[in-house]
C-alpha cells in the first residue's frame, strides 16, 4: 500500500487490472480450445434500447471476443413483449447445453416483473449472481456466483494487496447489487475478508462521524461527489462504485461520469483510491467473464 501522505496515493487502476485478468483468461481459453474443446459461451438478454444498457452489453460482448469466449445477444427491441415470452426465452437458455451462463440486462419494461424473470434463471447459469440461491450461498461463505461488481471490488483489493483483516470498513449504500453483498464478503473469511464492517445508508444519522473512523470506504450510493475530504481520515483506502452522468458543456458528449467520491479532495488524504471512470467499472465486466469461466468448468 502507498504511504499515507497528503500528496501520495496509490491509484487502484481497474482498467489496467481488468486487462491483466483478461489476458489470463484468454490464455486459459486458448489452452481449452487447443485441446479440442469448445470455448465458454456467455449469452445476454436485452429488452429495449436503453442507452446505458446498450453500452454495458456492448462492453460485455467485446470482452467476450477479447478472451475467446463465444457470446450471444438476444436483443428484443420491441418493449411490448410479454412476460410469458421473456420467461420462455430464459427457459430456452436454461436448457441449452451450449450456454454456460447468461444475464438478463436490467432495467426491464415496467409491465414485466424483473424479480420473477431473475428467479427463473437457472442458478448454475446465473453468472450475474442475482438468484437467491447464489446470494444465500455467498452469505454462508459457500462456493457461488458472486455478483459482478462486489466480485470486482474484492479482486481490486486482492490484486493491489490492500489488507482487510482487522480493518474497519465502511460501506455507504445497502443495495442488493453492491452494498449488501460487498459487506458480507468483507466480513467473511476469504482473502479480502475479516474486516469489521459498518453499513451506512440514507437513514444513517452520524455518517461523517462513522466515515472518519474508516480504514476502507466503499462508496456505492449513486450521488456524485458525495464523499468529501472532510469526511475521511489520512491513509484511508477508497473504492468508488459510483457512475453518475453529470452535465458538462465542455465535454464532447455534453456530460462526464462522476463517482460518489470527490476525487480531488479525498485523494489528498487517501493511501489508495479508485478512479471514475477506469476503476470498478472495468472490473465488473471482467468479473462476469470469471463467473462464466467458472460456470463452464462446472458444466464440463
Amino acid at each position: 500500500m502507498a504511504d499515507a501522505t497528503a500528496t501520495s496515493y496509490q491509484l487502484l487502476d481497474g482498467k489496467k487490472l481488468a486487462d491483466e485478468i483478461k489476458s489470463e483468461i484468454a490464455a486459459e481459453v486458448s489452452g481449452i480450445t487447443a485441446g479440442g474443446k469448445r470455448a465458454p459461451h456467455l449469452a445476454a438478454i436485452l429488452v429495449g434500447n436503453d442507452g446505458g444498457s446498450l453500452t454495458y452489453v456492448g462492453h460485455k460482448v467485446k470482452a467476450c471476443e477479447q478472451v475467446g469466449f463465444k457470446s450471444t445477444l438476444l436483443h428484443f427491441t420491441d418493449t411490448s413483449i410479454t412476460e410469458e415470452f421473456l420467461l420462455n426465452e430464459v427457459k430456452k437458455l436454461n436448457e441449452d447445453p451450449e450456454i454456460d451462463g447468461f444475464i438478463v440486462q436490467l432495467p426491464l419494461p415496467k409491465h414485466i416483473d424483473a424479480d420473477k424473470v431473475l428467479m427463473a434463471v437457472d442458478p448454475a447459469k446465473d453468472v450475474d449472481g442475482f438468484h437467491p440461491v447464489n446470494v444465500g450461498k455467498t452469505t454462508l461463505g459457500l462456493s457461488s456466483f458472486v455478483s459482478a461488481t462486489p466480485l470486482g471490488i474484492t479482486k481490486i483489493l486482492e490484486r493491489y494487496n490492500i489488507e482487510t483483516s482487522g480493518k474497519h470498513c465502511v460501506v455507504i449504500g445497502r443495495s442488493n447489487i453492491v452494498g449488501r453483498p460487498i459487506s458480507i464478503l468483507l466480513n467473511g473469511t476469504g482473502k479480502t475478508g475479516n474486516a469489521t464492517v459498518t453499513v451506512c445508508h440514507s437513514r444513517t444519522a452520524n455518517l461523517k462521524e462513522i466515515t472518519l473512523q474508516a480504514d476502507i470506504i466503499i462508496a456505492a450510493l449513486g450521488k456524485p461527489e458525495f464523499l468529501t475530504g472532510d469526511m475521511v481520515k489520512e491513509g484511508v483506502v477508497i473504492v468508488d462504485v459510483g457512475t453518475s452522468r453529470v452535465d458538462d458543456p465542455t465535454a464532447k458528449a455534453g456530460w462526464r461520469l462522476k463517482g460518489d467520491v470527490n476525487f480531488a479532495e479525498v485523494s489528498k488524504k487517501a493511501s489508495a483510491i479508485t478512479p471514475v471512470p477506469g476503476g470498478v467499472g472495468p472490473m465488473t465486466v471482467v468479473s462476469l467473464l470469471l463467473n462464466t469461466l467458472k460456470a463452464y468448468k462446472q458444466h464440463a
